[in-house]
C-alpha cells in the first residue's frame, strides 16, 4: 500500500505541475481554457469559473488541460482565443511551459532537501584513490591496487568518488578504458564492469579508504576486556589494511575463535591490540558498533538553492549522455525504467523518509521536463519541432502531414514503453523465472 500511495503521489505531483505550466501560459496569452483537471476519467468534482470548468476527475496520475481549437479535429470557428489561432511564438510559450515547470520543480524541491543537512561520507567529494580491492572483481583481474589514483573513465575525468560512480555506474557489461596513477606514472587498463543489482548498475569492485571507526562497544564482551575503546580507528586485522566497515566484518567473520590482531589508530598514535572472535552461529563477534568517517553538510538557502542548480545541470548532461548512448550502443536499454520501476524506487523512498521521496520526485521531475523537450511529435519538443519546421518552410503543413508526423513520435514512444516495461517485469523475480531466454 506504501508503494501504491507514494507511487500515485510522485507521479501526480508532477504531471498536475507540468500540466498547471501549459495551462498558466495559455491564460497569459489569452487562449481560452475549457477544462483543467486533476487526473483523469470520469469526473467527480467539478467547478466553472469563466470560461474553465475545473475538476477533480477518479483517477489521481496528475492531470490535463483542455484548450480551445487546440487541434486541427477540435471545432474551429477562428476566434482569436482559440490556441491555432496564436502566433507560432505564442504556441511555443505555451508548449514550454510544461517542461518547464518540471525543471524548475525539480530545483526548488532538490533545493529544500539539500537545505535540510545531512551526514555524508568524508570520501563523498574526495579524489577516488582505491583503499580496498574486492576479490576477483573486475578491478582485480586489471590488477589495480590500493593506493591507485583513477584519472579517467572511457577518456571522461573522474575528479571524485561521486563522478567514478557514475561513469562506472553507467557501463555495466561493456568494455570500458581506465587511466591511473601509480608511484607517480599514468598507466591504462580496460576492464568490464559487473552488472548488480535488478538495475543494472556497473561495478568494478573498488572501494574508497573510509577506515572504520569504533561508535560503540558491548560491555562485557571481547572488544572491551581486549581494551578498545569508542572513536578507536581499525586500521588492519592481522596486517590486512581496512578500508571499509565491511571489510573489517567479514574479517573479523572469518576469523571466529583464532587469535587476532588488530591494528588501531588511538589519539594520532598506532598499537596493537589482540582478540579472539568468539562463534556466534556460523560467524565471529567481537562485540563492536562501527561506523565511518563522516562530515556535516548543511547549507544555508541560498547555497543549498545554488547546489541544486549545479547538481541538476550535471544530471540533465548525464540524461542526455545516457540518451545518446542508446544510439551509439554505449548505453543498454536494460537501465531505462518504467511505471513499475519508479512504483518501486518510490515505495522505497517512502519507507525512507520525506526527504528520501522528495529527493527521487525531483530527479524524475528533471526527467520528465527533458524527456518532454526531445524534439519526438506527441511530445511537447515534438510540437515545437514541427512549428519550427513550418517556420524554415513559411507555410503551415497539412493536417495529412501532421498526422504522419505525429503518429511516426507515436510508434517511437509505443516502442519506448515496451522495452522500458519489459525492463521492469524482469526485474521481478517471479516474473523472471517465465523467461526462460533469460535463464
Amino acid at each position: 500500500m506504501t508503494t501504491i500511495l507514494a507511487f500515485l503521489f510522485v507521479l501526480g505531483v508532477l504531471v498536475f505541475v507540468h500540466e498547471l505550466g501549459h495551462f498558466m501560459a495559455a491564460r497569459r496569452i489569452g487562449v481560452r481554457v475549457l477544462t483543467f483537471s486533476f487526473g483523469f476519467g470520469p469526473k467527480l468534482l467539478t467547478t466553472r469559473r469563466g470560461d474553465t470548468e475545473y475538476a477533480i476527475s477518479a483517477i489521481p496520475l496528475g492531470g490535463y488541460v483542455k484548450m480551445a481549437g487546440e487541434s486541427m479535429e477540435d471545432p474551429r470557428n477562428g476566434a482569436p482565443d482559440e490556441f491555432l489561432s496564436k502566433t507560432k511564438w505564442q504556441r511555443f510559450q505555451v508548449l514550454i511551459m510544461g517542461p518547464v515547470m518540471n525543471l524548475l520543480l525539480a530545483v526548488i524541491v532538490m533545493a529544500v532537501v539539500l537545505a535540510q543537512g545531512a551526514e555524508v561520507p568524508a570520501y563523498h567529494d574526495q579524489p577516488p584513490v582505491i583503499g580496498a580491492v574486492k576479490p576477483g572483481s573486475p578491478a582485480d583481474k586489471a590488477d589495480l591496487q590500493r593506493g591507485d589514483r583513477i584519472l579517467t573513465v572511457a577518456g571522461n575525468e573522474v575528479p571524485t568518488w561521486d563522478r567514478l560512480d557514475i561513469e562506472i555506474g553507467t557501463r555495466p557489461s561493456r568494455d570500458v578504458s581506465l587511466t591511473f596513477l601509480r608511484d607517480g606514472r599514468t598507466q591504462s587498463v580496460t576492464l568490464r564492469p559487473d552488472s548488480q543489482t535488478k538495475f543494472e548498475v556497473g561495478d568494478i569492485g573498488v572501494l574508497p579508504n573510509s577506515t572504520p571507526i569504533v561508535a560503540s562497544l558491548v560491555t562485557g564482551d571481547v572488544a572491551e576486556k581486549a581494551g578498545l575503546k569508542a572513536g578507536d580507528v581499525v586500521v588492519a586485522v592481522n596486517g590486512e589494511g581496512m578500508a571499509q566497515r565491511a571489510q573489517l566484518i567479514d574479517a573479523i567473520s572469518r576469523n571466529a575463535d583464532r587469535p587476532t590482531d588488530l591494528t588501531i589508530r588511538r589519539n594520532g598514535q598506532e598499537m596493537h591490540i589482540q582478540v579472539t572472535p568468539q562463534k556466534r552461529g556460523d560467524r565471529g563477534m567481537i562485540g563492536i558498533v562501527l561506523t565511518e568517517p563522516t562530515k556535516s553538510f548543511k547549507p544555508g538557502p541560498i547555497d543549498a538553492l545554488t547546489l541544486s542548480v549545479q547538481r541538476n545541470v550535471e544530471m540533465g548532461a548525464l540524461i542526455f549522455k545516457t540518451l545518446g548512448g542508446l544510439f551509439v550502443g554505449t548505453t543498454s536499454p536494460r537501465q531505462l525504467m518504467g511505471p513499475v520501476a519508479i512504483a518501486q524506487l518510490s515505495g522505497e523512498s517512502a519507507q525512507a523518509g520525506w526527504m528520501a521521496l522528495f529527493m527521487l520526485m525531483a530527479s524524475i521531475s528533471l526527467n520528465l521536463g527533458l524527456l518532454n523537450l526531445m524534439p519526438i511529435p506527441v511530445l511537447d519538443g515534438g510540437h515545437i519541432l514541427i512549428m519550427a519546421l513550418e517556420g524554415i518552410a513559411r507555410r503551415d503543413f497539412s493536417a495529412r502531414v501532421k498526422e504522419k508526423m505525429l503518429l511516426a513520435g507515436f510508434a517511437v514512444i509505443l516502442l519506448l514503453m515496451v522495452t522500458v516495461i519489459y525492463n521492469d517485469l524482469t526485474r521481478i523475480s517471479w516474473i523472471a523465472r517465465l523467461m526462460p531466454w533469460r535463464n
